[in-house]
């Protein structure tokens, strides 16, 4: 009896690990910026950089470079998508429609920006789950640091590696992934 229970425990832990490892970003909806629902299952194919972003912040002069990496590689199935989130010192304290009216006034921002949600907390928002635990995304465990670290998927869907905040857009971390 007691081989039979481990043997069963082991088959539903291997179960539940290749489950974990099958959800993909594109099974993600959420709501972009205007409040519309945005479905990730349209980015089969593309290679997407999720950006979680703020207003007020030292990095917030990244948004130039992000637009710079959107223009030079969105031709070749690339997309860069910002994340709005208040979890930093309160440097995203405004409305959607704030944010909006600044970054395309401010940094001319033509990438998908998406509603404001929690990037971390008690409130963290389920992509972001998926993106800070290895046991749902099948790669790594990350914690994210503060505001502009950027996350990479493949065309599959499926997490690839992370770049802290300061590591800028044109990073060969990020290029060299966006080539490849």
């Amino acid at each position: 009896m007691k081989k039979g229970l481990i043997l069963f425990l082991l088959a539903g832990f291997f179960t539940f690990s290749v489950l974990a490892q099958t959800k993909s970003l594109h099974n993600f909806i959420v709501k972009d910026i205007d409040g519309k629902e945005f479905d990730f299952s349209k980015l089969k194919g593309k290679k997407v950089l999720l950006v979680n972003t703020a207003s007020k912040c030292g990095l917030t002069p990244q948004y130039e470079d992000l637009q710079k990496l959107y223009e030079k590689y969105s031709s070749k199935d690339f997309v860069i998508i910002g994340f709005p989130a208040n979890n930093f010192m309160s440097q995203e304290p405004g409305s959607n429609f704030e944010i909006k009216e600044f970054c395309t006034s401010e940094f001319s921002v033509t990438f998908p920006m998406m509603s404001k949600i929690s990037v971390k907390g008690d409130d963290i928002h389920p992509l972001y789950q998926w993106l800070t635990k290895e046991e749902l995304n099948g790669k790594l465990d990350s914690k994210v640091k503060w505001n502009f670290q950027k996350y990479m998927i493949d065309e599959n869907g499926n997490f690839v590696d992370v770049a802290y905040p300061k590591t800028k857009p044109f990073d060969d971390q990020i290029v060299k992934w966006i080539e490849n």
